[in-house]
């Protein structure tokens, strides 16, 4: 029995030869079962939900997540598809880490004061103070301490880190500087639209926050948009529908104010079949994207809220599809 040379032990399809089919992974669908997925339940809907303000009462310096990952079917923390919504509760003299995988952090303080230690590579580190009222935005590549003052510290913070997990992505380079929105400044510009004869007839009253980097979006940063408002009292901010998804802190109000979110309008331009989202001082709520929604104040007080939404985003995309009810 003669035994195998070196020749013929050696596969028999040379190197450079071999062709693989790479075909384990292909689907065909036909066009109407798959044009669809949000009709058909394929991919699950962006929910009406509230937060009250109870999950951030008490307790340690923590982040408080605003959590809706099993109801959108993803494995990480989500609020909504590209939004991920939480609240910082500091403790006095304490600090509470962040070191975000996302390109967009917004924050607003609704309680006490303090500061921000912002470290990142190449450049020395920085402190970013604020106080109640505040608004602040961070880029990508920093490293966050968030330290509160004497009085402890709430704050409401917005990223995009979502979308960057969807996306399979790292944010490494900075769209942005870190900003910082006067809180005092935003209320007196507020006020000054308030006090403007046509804002009776206006949809909104209210001011939108921007950034030097985002002159085509004119939004707050790249991918977020935000929104500083108020609901005179006993008026109706009528229907209106886009195809951002909004997460929608309310900083005060008293009973009577409230949301009602659906998706058709009658005749009349009212939606019909509405859910009804009751407002809370320090609650938040989600509007899902598409759906038409309207904000009432039936007390005797103004109500304040700020919208924050993906639309910086959608803007760029062109894909924002903002649309009120006729006449308005």
């Amino acid at each position: 029995m003669s035994t195998p040379t070196e020749s013929t032990q050696r596969p028999t399809v040379l190197v450079g030869e071999a062709t693989e089919d790479w075909t384990g992974d292909a689907v065909f669908y036909e066009y109407t079962a798959a044009a669809d997925p949000l009709a058909s339940g394929t991919t699950g809907p962006v929910p009406v939900h509230s937060f009250p303000a109870a999950v951030h009462a008490g307790g340690p310096t923590r982040l408080v997540p605003l959590d809706l990952s099993a109801r959108l079917d993803v494995p990480y923390p989500a609020t909504s598809p590209g939004l991920l919504a939480s609240f910082a509760v500091i403790r006095p003299g304490e600090r509470l880490a962040t070191e975000p995988e996302a390109t967009s952090e917004l924050y607003y303080c609704l309680r006490g004061d303090g500061h921000t230690d912002l470290v990142t590579t190449g450049v020395a580190p920085l402190r970013m103070g604020w106080g109640q009222g505040d608004f602040f935005t961070l880029p990508a590549g920093y490293d966050c301490g968030h330290v509160a003052g004497d009085a402890g510290v709430l704050l409401y913070r917005v990223t995009d880190a979502p979308l960057l997990r969807y996306l399979g992505a790292v944010a490494v380079q900075p769209r942005f500087a870190p900003t910082r929105f006067d809180g005092g400044e935003a209320l007196a510009r507020l006020a000054e639209v308030e006090a403007d004869p046509a804002a009776e007839g206006r949809s909104r009253v209210s001011v939108l926050l921007g950034n030097t980097a985002t002159p085509r979006t004119l939004t707050v940063t790249h991918t977020l948009w935000a929104m500083l408002g108020v609901l005179p009292a006993g008026r109706v901010q009528r229907p209106h529908r886009h195809q951002s998804a909004a997460v929608d802190l309310i900083t005060g109000c008293e009973p009577g104010c409230y949301s009602l979110v659906g998706s058709r309008l009658d005749a009349t331009g009212t939606i019909v079949d509405a859910v009804r989202v009751d407002w809370e001082p320090g609650g938040a709520f989600v509007t899902p994207p598409g759906l038409w929604h309207s904000h009432h104040n039936e007390s005797g007080r103004p109500a304040h809220l700020i919208p924050i939404q993906d639309a910086g985003l959608h803007t760029y995309l062109r894909s924002l599809d903002i649309r009120f009810v006729p006449g308005d």
